[in-house]
């Protein structure tokens, strides 16, 4: 078995035919989980996250086919499930299956075939994680473009520290790829196999914190945190100067003793795993206003990686510029369009406030509302907007005038609307596109005052 330690949920409404399935399957040396109606088969598919699900088509709440329907519409990386009936017909069997059943049962069960088709559907969901473990490395990594001195130089440092555990602090301004270049320290290390797991710390309510680092313990049952998902390889902390002094505290002490333990629990909790972080603020400055730890600090700050802006690399935005198009072409099926020769020239002169996010988004923006196979100069200046001229360009948004703390308020509302309006107001699609859990989004954007 390749599942180490599979779970299976059992429902049935029948006790003594879900007794008997979960004594052979326990007897086989898996997790097993039981529920006898639909609404308990919800509840424990959500707290437990089956490997595999044994449903029965009668039941007395919701029948086992109307729930299968609405478990592959709200879940998309569903684990195989296998239908049970005891009046089952070929019509049942065929009508399950289409709608994304592995397999049908019928009853009573014979006990080889019961196990077998088990044994299949477990080695399927191996599969199925492999294969999205691979297809999400293969969307997330991109090294970083580019052959400037300034990249190659970068490059090469990290390449050199990846040999080593150290910590790294990045440093730069917000768009210009810091976590791009952890990531790419991290591929470069021999934690290249295991998980590069990646957070805002910023989107993290403080009230939740200490759970989504550590994890929680809860009535027997185990919900691991970001360290214990980033065991054997690197967590990147994004923005780290917005963590609480209560998770600081926390952190130092687990990265101190490679262990903690989870909300809750009261065994210690052992990880091998490289922490990084990135900040586009001066974390001396929050040391010395109080608002982040001098020890965390030097924890963290072993080496400090600065990530130059774009606009001290412009020699690669024609690069940039073609990598986004060809980027956008293959994972979002827009119209290949090119930039012409004067468009590529006037952007290299463009001063890039918001660094090679700007650049990747003012890309999308062209491909998605423009026409014709060539962008010209001039629809990228309309584009762009508020360009003095086309040898220097001093374009910069009026919330760069304000303080940090309303600047950054201005920048995220716009960007959310931006997004949302993208995603044609649907939050979930929101969610997936930033990449922010759903609940601190619903927060974020009660907090900014963006209607629904």
């Amino acid at each position: 078995m390749k599942i180490q330690n599979p779970s299976i949920l059992v429902v049935d409404d029948e006790q003594d035919i879900r007794e008997l399935v979960c004594e052979i399957l326990e007897d086989e040396g898996y997790r097993v989980d039981s529920a006898e109606n639909a609404q308990q088969a919800r509840e424990r598919k959500a707290k437990r996250q089956p490997d595999l699900i044994l449903l029965d088509i009668w039941m007395p709440d919701t029948d086992g086919v109307t729930l299968l329907k609405e478990w592959v519409a709200e879940d998309q990386d569903l684990c195989p499930v296998v239908m049970m009936s005891g009046h089952g017909t070929v019509e049942t069997a065929v009508e399950a299956t289409r709608l994304g059943a592995y397999d049908f049962l019928e009853k009573p069960l014979a006990l080889a075939k019961l196990l077998l088709i088990v044994e299949r559907a477990l080695e399927a969901r191996h599969l199925q994680k492999e294969n999205a473990g691979l297809k999400k490395k293969l969307l997330e990594y991109v090294e970083p473009v580019g052959k400037s001195a300034v990249i190659e130089r970068t490059k090469d440092q990290l390449k050199r520290l990846a040999q080593h555990d150290t910590r790294v602090l990045f440093v730069g301004e917000a768009g210009a790829g810091k976590e791009l270049f952890a990531h790419y320290m991290h591929v470069n290390s021999n934690r290249r196999d295991s998980p590069f797991v990646t957070v805002a710390v910023g989107s993290i309510a403080h009230e939740n914190s200490a759970i989504e680092f550590f994890g929680k313990e809860d009535d027997g049952n185990i919900y691991p945190g970001l360290l214990e998902k980033a065991h054997g390889g690197t967590l990147f902390l994004g923005e780290i100067n917005d963590m609480d002094e209560a998770t600081q505290l926390k952190l130092l002490s687990a990265l101190e003793s490679s262990s903690f333990l989870r909300v809750g629990g009261a065994k210690s909790v052992h990880v091998d795993v490289k922490v990084v972080a990135s900040t586009t603020v001066g974390l001396e400055e929050e040391v010395k206003a109080g608002r982040f730890r001098n020890d965390l600090f030097f924890l963290l700050n072993e080496v400090e990686i600065e990530i130059a802006p774009l606009r001290e690399h412009n020699q690669d935005v024609p690069a940039l510029l073609n990598f986004y198009v060809d980027y956008f072409v293959g994972h979002e099926k827009l119209p290949f369009r090119k930039f012409s020769m004067a468009a590529q020239n006037f952007l290299r002169n463009y001063s890039w406030p918001g660094n090679v996010r700007e650049l990747k988004n003012l890309v999308q923006r062209l491909m998605i509302l423009g026409a014709g196979s060539e962008i010209e100069q001039e629809e990228v200046r309309s584009a762009i907007g508020n360009i003095v001229d086309n040898n220097v360009s001093s374009s910069i948004p009026e919330f760069f005038n304000l303080p940090l703390k309303d600047a950054r308020e201005q920048f995220e509302k716009a960007y959310l609307e931006y997004h949302f309006e993208k995603n044609s107001g649907s939050v979930a699609k929101l969610a997936a596109a930033i990449g922010m859990e759903r609940t601190h989004l619903y927060r974020k954007l009660h907090t900014l005052n963006i209607k629904l």
